[in-house]
Order: C-alpha cells, then sequence, then structure tokens
C-alpha cells in the first residue's frame, strides 16, 4: 500500500497539474474572469486535496480487505474515478453556486463539466502515476498472472 508522502505527492500534484488546465478552460469555456475560475478552482482544488487523500486510503483500504491486492483492473479504475466524481460533486455544488453568484441548475452544469473534464483527467493522471511508481507488491501479482 502507498506511504502517506507517497499519497500527498500523489493528491498536490493530481491538483497542481489539473488547476493549470482547468483556470483557462473553464474561463474560456463559461466566459467567467480567470480569477472566479481560479478561485472556485482553488477552494475546489483544497477541498479535492483532502478528499482524494481520504477516498483513496479508503478505497485501497477496501480492495485489500476485499481482494488481497490494491492492483486496480480497468474496470474498477472506472469505478473508482467515477464514485470520487460523485462524491466531490456533492461536496462542491453548493460552493461553486454561492461562489459565483449562480444558480443551483448552471452550478450542477458547471460541475458536471468539471467533473467530465476530472475523470478524464484522473484517469489519466493515475495511470500515469502508477506507472512512474508503481507499488513493489505490483510486481509478484504481474508474474504470478
Amino acid at each position: 500500500m502507498r506511504t502517506a508522502a507517497d499519497r500527498i505527492r500523489h493528491a498536490v500534484s493530481f491538483e497542481l497539474i489539473g488547476l493549470a488546465i482547468l483556470v483557462p478552460v473553464g474561463s474560456w469555456t463559461f466566459s467567467m474572469p480567470a480569477a472566479d475560475i481560479g478561485i472556485v478552482g482553488v477552494v475546489s482544488a483544497t477541498l479535492a486535496t483532502a478528499w482524494n487523500y481520504i477516498y483513496n486510503l479508503g478505497f485501497d483500504h477496501m480492495l485489500l480487505r476485499l481482494r488481497g491486492t490494491t492492483l486496480k483492473t480497468l474496470p474498477m479504475r472506472v469505478v473508482h474515478t467515477v464514485a470520487f466524481e460523485l462524491g466531490l460533486l456533492m461536496i462542491l455544488l453548493p460552493f461553486v453556486a454561492w461562489y459565483l453568484g449562480i444558480g443551483l441548475l448552471q452550478a450542477f452544469v458547471m460541475d458536471i463539466a468539471f467533473a467530465a473534464f476530472y475523470m478524464v483527467y484522473a484517469f489519466v493522471f493515475n495511470w500515469t502515476y502508477d506507472r512512474l511508481f508503481p507499488l513493489p507488491e505490483w510486481q509478484t501479482v504481474r508474474s504470478a498472472r
């Protein structure tokens, strides 16, 4: 299982790279000032970082208990990503509506767009991260197959 330091590196690098992409694209897509999207992005990234750490720790413990390994299959990665984004959507929706002074429906549409971006981004980022920083236990699982 990943160490606390590795989980922190993962969460922080995920959010920083995501923000670097999201702020200019979100500002352009929703015709809103980059500063407003930036504030929403930073607050969202802060909440998402905490959620990321808690969620992934819990998910890995569940995998370890149920399957005996934290190695994720392709379908497991899809479930992992979708469930993460649904939880984050519930956390962020009220904040986005309040801060941007928009209705819940508009905030929901914006959150869905951001979630769609982050689902694809999370899948690519996590797959890449696991390739760059594989766990030793995965080698024995792969060689046993």
